[in-house]
């Protein structure tokens, strides 16, 4: 409310307005988002852009040493398939952040929905592949194999990202996030936000990234004690693990997270996830190449020792 000289009567502000402390005007509030210049925001932004330059650190590594066994034994095409969705993820992250308008808001959640399924599903296969394997080495299994060759695991890869793809456009054609200026957080100021219009929508998307992952998990778990070069199982086992502990703790952290601190939350999960992955299914390989070359071939693969030099 604010009083106008030498008046009995007082007007109300309106919502995106406050009275001054002498109450004789309305003042436009301050402008609240999460914003690339503020120390939160280039924190964020720091960790996204490092993210994504270590991807391709580590696909330059893999690609410099693509005849080696590390790289040859882990399926190589699923490896840069999933460096590739992982670049993807961090640099997503950056959708989150900036003043949210209706096109960002559509895209960030279904850019970070199909990224990350497009990395689960890389695992998913890829485990299933090792347990493919290990199964054709046993007698009698040997047509275990022609289920998982190249063609099926592209296209395996390939249906699962388009079920995702297939729910974020039922969910942006139905009922799509949209920007919205809340007044109801604070009173001096308005707080820019992404509404996720549908919250069924956005339930299912991450719900089916959350399926996915626990099947990789549970696979991986299975074969995690595997003999030999099997041992990539042990890396999906706990990369899998790292990537669940993370978005079951964002989403209470998310619920009570009030206008740009929900997207931060959402950003720092999807940046944590993102490291956990890509340190845990790379850290060991990308040691074995650089640090202890002597270990990079079959014979150490195979744990049949280390060769004389």
């Amino acid at each position: 409310l604010f009083f106008l000289l030498d008046s009995t009567q007082c007007t109300s502000c309106s919502e995106e307005f406050w009275s001054n402390p002498q109450r004789d005007h309305c003042e436009p509030k301050n402008i609240e988002f999460l914003s690339f210049i503020e120390p939160l925001g280039i924190s964020l932004t720091t960790a996204s852009l490092f993210g994504a330059l270590l991807c391709l650190i580590v696909f330059g590594i893999f690609i410099h040493h693509r005849t080696t066994p590390v790289v040859r034994a882990n399926n190589s095409e699923l490896s840069f398939l999933i460096l590739l969705s992982l670049k993807l993820c961090f640099m997503c992250s950056l959708l989150f952040i900036g003043h949210p308008r209706l096109s960002t808001c559509q895209l960030r959640q279904a850019a970070f929905g199909i990224s990350f399924v497009l990395c689960v599903s890389c695992i998913l296969v890829k485990t299933m592949v090792v347990l493919a394997v290990f199964k054709a080495s046993k007698p009698g299994g040997g047509n275990s194999l022609k289920w998982f060759g190249v063609m099926q695991q592209r296209g395996t890869v390939l249906f699962l990202t388009l079920i995702q793809a297939a729910i974020c456009t039922t969910w942006l054609m139905s009922s799509s996030p949209t920007p919205h200026k809340n007044t109801q957080y604070y009173k001096e100021k308005i707080t820019v936000e992404c509404v996720v219009g549908s919250t069924v929508g956005f339930v299912v998307l991450l719900g089916y990234i959350g399926l996915l992952a626990i099947l990789s998990f549970l696979l991986a778990f299975l074969a995690r004690n595997l003999p030999d070069n099997f041992n990539e199982a042990k890396f999906i086992t706990f990369s899998m693990l790292v990537f669940c502990a993370v978005w079951i703790a964002f989403i209470p952290a998310y619920i009570n997270s009030p206008g740009k601190y929900a997207d931060a939350v959402e950003v720092f999960a999807i940046l944590a996830s993102s490291f956990g992955l890509l340190l845990a299914l790379f850290g060991p390989k990308c040691y074995i190449i650089i640090l202890k070359p002597e270990k990079n071939n079959k014979k150490a693969l195979m744990g049949r020792g280390t060769p004389r030099s």
